[in-house]
This record gives structure tokens, C-alpha cells and sequence, in this order.
């Protein structure tokens, strides 16, 4: 029997439109909104078309997580979605392309708002970092605060640019120059400049994105692209993984583009947030058992530009039950405990990497264990810091910390991969 190698039909036509409207579509775009049954978009993007649309014109639901359902319950029917500007730049084209294949959609871009801008100030696009604060922390522009970079960013609305601005003053970067671009395309765009520490603006239209070059005073809290974060730079109680020691359990975690990892007894968040910030595409779930610190995991994850890390509030094991499998694991605190590491080695995709690290003779007893019978590396990391002896200066050495390192195989014995306890649980977080 022949195979049947017909091919759906593309009902769905997702078309980009610009502040230019009508005028500015492609006869492509057109053609997708006059032959549509039914036209879905913002009011605004209706209002643009509004001359071309010949079937039934569908603002979007409110609040919008049900717009994905409500145009696949049109599928069958000529169907078109109004987006702005490239729909697969942090648009609507993207969240629907989770739901409807690619062969059975047909997406006509207009230029993006960061091509725009970009065209408008000069900029080569490929050297510039592109991002979205639209409906998003402005945090997120904390990690490319780096002398010298620029930056196009949207926001949600006319007071996103005055926040970006006083975010980038309070941490050291008010001599950037800032420049709000309006309304981009249309008859009401407009470009106005000034600097983050005098940002005067105001009136600022609702669509609008900022550029931003960005320039440092004296003092500014640069992000260092390497692992290993100035301690300082955490809000602590002590509980911390030092920088050193920090610096190198990212390395043996070695995160890898799109992976998720674990880190169980978060204490400050320290190695949960310089997991995510090694790649935007990285995810971390923080676990830490205590109200005040993790209030501290969540502070620290904003203040250093990763606001998307998960905390989850509770005891492991239990309150590792029903979270998402990991890429890779790190246990600061609790691993005394057997069902902590029974647990997370459960958990653990394979090919996962569990990171362990001990500062108490318990707890390294334990590691010792689990070396020994599955392997692994065990390491003992020790620092000294210069610090004065008198009138003079000697090396004070900080407690030494065991790390037991193990990548679980492709196929692996839980139940062999368990051992008992070692003694009661501890807080390993202050290695």
C-alpha cells in the first residue's frame, strides 16, 4: 500500500503588521487576511487591518493564556493571526508554534522592533544584545551590563524605560546613554536620547523599545563572565559556597546549553543563580528548607539578573516530589541524609551529573560510601586566604571541603545506588 504522502493543509497564516499598517504588509500578508474566516489579533493590530478584513474580526481573550485554544478550536477554517512585527521574535507566533505544526502554519514577518531600532540608530543587529522586559523583570538586562555593549530592549509599557533607568543608576551604570524609540514605523514614531542618571522622559508611548550603550561609573557591579561571583555580591547569612569553591563545582556540574539543574539546599542560591547565568537558555530549581533564607535565594536571584530561578520551599526528599527531571544536581545542604542522595540519584536524567559537597566528617564519611561502591570522583578542595598575624601576615585556611562528583550511566541500579545514612543531616551549604 502506497504511503500517504499528502500534505495538511496550512490553514493558519500568522502575518506580521508594523505601525504602517495596511500599507507596509506584503501582498502575501494581504492575500492571508482578506481569504481569512476568521482574523484574531490585538485591537490595535485589527484597527490596522481593519480595511482588509473580510471575515470575523477576534480580539484576543482576556487574560490571553486562552488564545492558543481558541484558535486551534478554528482549525479546518481560513484562519489568520495579526501579530507585531516578526511574530517569531517574542511573539504570538512562537507560544502558538507549541501548539500547531509548522506545516500547517504559514508566518509572514514584518520587521521586528529590533531591526527597526537597529536601522533607525545605525547599529549592526548581530552585535547587539536583544531583549524582552515585556511582561518580564527588567532585571534581566543585569547579566550584559558591561562597558561598552548595546543593548535594544522592549518594555511593557510608557514606564518600562524610567525603570530600566533607575535599575541601571542604582547599580552603577547611570552614565549609560539611553535612547527611547516610539511608536517605530508609524506616524507617531519618535526618538529621544538622554542618559540613565538624568532620565527626564516622559509622556513615552506605550510601544516602545529601549537602546541602550551602556558606560560604567566608578564602582559599578560588573558581572564577571566566569564562574566564581565575588562573594559579597550575595546577600548571606554565612550559609554560602565560598567563590572558590563555587567556581569550581560549576565546573564539574559543566552546564550544557537547555539543561535543568537541582540545587538542594540552596542557602543563598549562589550556585543555582551562576548556573543560569552561564546561558540564557539554563534553568535552575532551588530547594531550601528555610522561610528566610529562601526569601534571600529570591532577592539575590533578582538583584543578579536571573528573576525565572525556581525556589521551592521545603525539606528534600519530600520536596523534591514532582519536580521536573534534572541535568544535573547540586547538594549543599542535607546530604548526611541517605534519602536526600537516594532521591536526587533517582531524579537524575541519565548522564546527569550529581555534585556533592561536605564540610563535616559525617557527611564525608557518606560521600566515602557512595564513592566507593558506584564511583565517581572524590576530591578534597582546601583554601587559604592572607590575612595579618600581628604586625604581619600569615595564611588562615578555610575548612576543607570533600566533593564527591558522579555522572549517573545510562542504565543505573537505584537500589544499588543507595547506602545508609551516615549520621544526622547538616548544613553544608557554608562550604
Amino acid at each position: 500500500m502506497a504511503a500517504d504522502t499528502a500534505r495538511p493543509e496550512r490553514w493558519l497564516s500568522i502575518v506580521g503588521i508594523g505601525e504602517d499598517g495596511a500599507d507596509g504588509l506584503s501582498p502575501a500578508g494581504r492575500t492571508a487576511i482578506e481569504a481569512a474566516e476568521v482574523v484574531f489579533g490585538g485591537r490595535r493590530h485589527l484597527e490596522l487591518a481593519g480595511a482588509l478584513i473580510r471575515g470575523e474580526a477576534r480580539p484576543w481573550p482576556s487574560p490571553f493564556d486562552a488564545a492558543c485554544a481558541a484558535v486551534v478550536a478554528e482549525r479546518g477554517r481560513r484562519v489568520c493571526v495579526l501579530a507585531s512585527g516578526d511574530p517569531m521574535c517574542f511573539g504570538v507566533g512562537a507560544t502558538l508554534a507549541r501548539h500547531v505544526p509548522a506545516d500547517e502554519t504559514t508566518v509572514l514577518p514584518a520587521p521586528s522592533a529590533f531591526s527597526l531600532a537597529a536601522a533607525r540608530l545605525g547599529w549592526a543587529l548581530q552585535d547587539v544584545v536583544t531583549l524582552s522586559a515585556h511582561g518580564r523583570p527588567p532585571a534581566l538586562v543585569r547579566p550584559h551590563l558591561h562597558p561598552g555593549a548595546r543593548l535594544i530592549v522592549l518594555t511593557s509599557d510608557g514606564a518600562g524605560p524610567a525603570g530600566l533607568a533607575a535599575l541601571m543608576t542604582a547599580l552603577g551604570f547611570g552614565p549609560s546613554r539611553l535612547t527611547v524609540l516610539e511608536a517605530l514605523g508609524g506616524p507617531r514614531e519618535r526618538l529621544r536620547t538622554t542618559t540613565a542618571a538624568g532620565f527626564d522622559l516622559d509622556g513615552i508611548d506605550a510601544l516602545n523599545v529601549v537602546a541602550i550603550e551602556v558606560a560604567a561609573a566608578g564602582g559599578a557591579a560588573i558581572l564577571p563572565r566566569a564562574p566564581g561571583l565575588p562573594d559579597d555580591l550575595f546577600e548571606n547569612d554565612g550559609q554560602l559556597t565560598k567563590r572558590e569553591i563555587r567556581a569550581l563545582t560549576l565546573s564539574a556540574l559543566a552546564p550544557r546549553r537547555g539543561e535543568l539543574l537541582w540545587d538542594v539546599g540552596a542557602g543563598s542560591g549562589s550556585v543555582g543563580i551562576e548556573w543560569m547565568l552561564a546561558d540564557p537558555s539554563l534553568a535552575a530549581i532551588a530547594v531550601e528548607a528555610r522561610s528566610d533564607r529562601a526569601d534571600r535565594v529570591r532577592r539575590n536571584a533578582d538583584a543578579l539578573g536571573v528573576p525565572g530561578l525556581r525556589l521551592v520551599e521545603g525539606e528534600a526528599p519530600a520536596a523534591l516530589s514532582g519536580l521536573p527531571a534534572p541535568d544535573a544536581v547540586f547538594v549543599g545542604g542535607g546530604a548526611a541524609d541517605a534519602g536526600v542522595l537516594d532521591a536526587v540519584i533517582a531524579a537524575l536524567k541519565p548522564g546527569g551529573r550529581l555534585i556533592v559537597n561536605a564540610v563535616t566528617l559525617e557527611t564525608e564519611a557518606v560521600l566515602a560510601a557512595r564513592y566507593a561502591a558506584h564511583g565517581g570522583d572524590l576530591v578534597r578542595l582546601q583554601v587559604a586566604r592572607a590575612s595579618p598575624v600581628g604586625s604581619m601576615t600569615g595564611w588562615r585556611a578555610a575548612m576543607p571541603v570533600t566533593q564527591w562528583v558522579w555522572t549517573k550511566p545510562a542504565a543505573v541500579n537505584e537500589t544499588e545506588a543507595s547506602s545508609a545514612s551516615a549520621g544526622p543531616a547538616d548544613a553544608e551549604q557554608g562550604a
